[in-house]
């Protein structure tokens, strides 16, 4: 059986010698990748997973065209990227044309990180573009380390986004909800136009718990994910392997999700 890892994250050589530990810090947890682009691919390699998709996150505005251009450049062989805007940016709606127009996925936004909440008023420009170009958005949801008692991103208002904008694909990362299994069953398990990612699961899931999210959203709405550099494969594809899920039914979240819904071939 094939896996193909939807959320995975690196750096520019340049900078993840710096970037990892200070992230590492901020998260106190550790880390399984050198947080490079070649050393990614080389874990990917020794996991025995068939490629992935990188989310890439614009934390200022100033930054989003170099991340873009850094996404663009890293996708090839079997590296896929979503691009990244920085939502306040005046500029931001067409960045994200260009986004699609660079043949990048979708786009990635980490309201810790990038200073929002995801129901300001502000931000919904963005989804609405999203939207009109076919453009998934994938969320990380629930706690993060950076503020654990400040959640940007959770479940009831990611649902209400969910049925304010019907046609645009969200992906909720870490299973609907961080460290929220509860609220992400409740406000968000269901729905058509979201997807739930298994990333960082394996640290605050149990194969029962896994199971039941799974099964009240949907097998066909869950797409394997670490989150490497702060998990790995082999974590993430153990805690799969003990949920509750026929061979067929594993094999969908492994990979043909993925490639069903990002029109892809692993």
């Amino acid at each position: 059986m094939k896996y193909f890892d939807t959320h995975i994250h690196f750096f520019p050589d340049k900078l993840a010698g710096k970037a990892l530990p200070k992230l590492r810090e901020i998260s106190k947890c550790e880390t399984y990748s050198d947080g490079t682009r070649s050393g990614t691919v080389q874990n990917l390699e020794d996991w025995g997973c068939a490629g992935g998709m990188a989310l890439h996150i614009a934390t200022t505005a100033h930054q989003q065209t170099s991340v873009n251009n850094f996404a663009q450049e890293s996708q090839h062989g079997n590296i896929y990227c979503f691009g990244s805007v920085y939502p306040f940016a005046e500029n931001a709606l067409e960045e994200m044309r260009r986004v699609k127009g660079m043949g990048l996925y979708g786009i990635k936004l980490h309201p810790d990180y990038q200073e929002f909440f995801i129901g300001d008023e502000a931000a919904l420009p963005i989804y609405e573009e999203a939207e009109k170009l076919g453009l998934p958005i994938a969320f990380h949801t629930g706690r993060d380390p950076l503020s654990p008692n400040l959640v940007h991103c959770p479940p009831d208002v990611l649902g209400k986004i969910a049925d304010l904008f019907p046609r645009l694909t969200i992906i909720a990362a870490h299973m609907g909800g961080m460290d929220m299994p509860q609220e992400a069953a409740k406000h968000l398990a269901g729905k058509k136009n979201v997807y739930f990612d298994t990333a960082f699961a394996s640290h605050f899931l149990n194969a029962q718990e896994l199971s039941e999210l799974i099964h009240l959203h949907g097998v066909d709405k869950v797409l394997f994910a670490t989150d490497c550099p702060w998990s790995t494969v082999p974590a993430e594809k153990a805690l799969l392997e003990a949920a509750d899920l026929t061979p067929a039914q594993r094999e969908r979240i492994a990979c043909r999700n993925a490639e069903e819904l990002f029109g892809i071939t692993v």
